[in-house]
């Protein structure tokens, strides 16, 4: 674990003796949600001393349906990120999905984040990893953790050792994912921060017809855990409201919920420190 290599970003470095947040709400639904969950985090994160990034999608182009709110695109979404940077100073992190978008995209982000259904997309891969913006792959549900060193292999010979790789949970079954946290240390073992998903790793794909499902009970005790294992990061969706967020919101949690969780988190990570 002494080899993981530290992501510098602003003031802080990614994988170092501070814990790392990456949070804010699934999709961009409007400026005041992202605005109020924005300053709610940060006020958290300062008052905790942990390093935060806030995300927020501007697309969600994996949905399960076609009526599935997916966002407001490209030009509007990136706009309203900027406008979250400017007036609360954070760093962001936001999802690519084509080639096309990655330059665009890191006009604004500081983070490119990889979808797990796309994370074997050499094209797209190969577009965020020349932006020279820290690239965060998420594991796709149907890889095993050693299966991600050879997309690692195509960010870094694409010029980019500025890499994150984060587990949101495997396929197992039918409409459910688990979580095996031996990820975790294989995963740093290729010298790179591994982050943890606990908001996805507890969704429920499809399962609600024409939207995913999800059960955000367990989203702190896999959080604990990841953090027990050795994760660097965790991530999170976080929204003001989850029970009527557009998307994601069975397995998002409630802002007023986020700082009890940071805090107990950031304690278990002093403790693994």
């Amino acid at each position: 674990m002494e080899n993981i290599k530290r992501i510098k970003l602003r003031d802080f470095e990614i994988g170092g003796d501070k814990l790392t947040i990456l949070a804010g709400p699934c999709a961009i639904e409007s400026q005041e949600i992202l605005d109020e969950t924005a300053k709610g985090l940060k006020e958290i994160t300062k008052e905790l001393d942990i390093n935060f990034v806030f995300k927020s999608s501007f697309d969600k182009a994996n949905r399960s349906s076609l009526k599935s709110f997916r966002g407001p695109g490209l030009e509007k979404g990136l706009e309203m990120l900027a406008k979250v940077k400017e007036k609360f100073n954070l760093p962001i992190v936001t999802d690519i999905h084509t080639p096309d978008q990655a330059a665009k995209a890191a006009e604004i982000a500081d983070i490119l984040q990889i979808p797990a259904f796309l994370c074997r997309q050499t094209d797209l891969l190969v577009a965020a990893a020349k932006t020279g913006k820290i690239i965060n792959i998420k594991k796709g549900q149907f890889l095993a953790p050693e299966q991600m060193e050879s997309l690692i292999k195509k960010v870094e010979d694409s010029g980019n050792f500025n890499i994150l790789l984060t587990d949101r949970g495997t396929t197992f079954g039918y409409n459910n994912l688990v979580v095996d946290f031996r990820g975790i240390p294989i995963m740093h073992s290729f010298g790179y921060p591994v982050v943890f998903d606990a908001t996805h790793s507890v969704q429920l794909p499809g399962a609600n017809g024409i939207c995913s499902g999800g059960d955000r009970r367990f989203v702190p005790v896999l959080a604990k855990a990841a953090i027990a294992a050795g994760a660097k990061v965790l991530f999170f969706e976080i929204h003001p409201d989850p029970d009527n967020a557009k998307c994601d919101g069975p397995n998002m949690i409630a802002l007023k919920d986020a700082k009890e969780l940071f805090a107990k988190c950031k304690q278990i990570f002093e403790v693994v420190k």
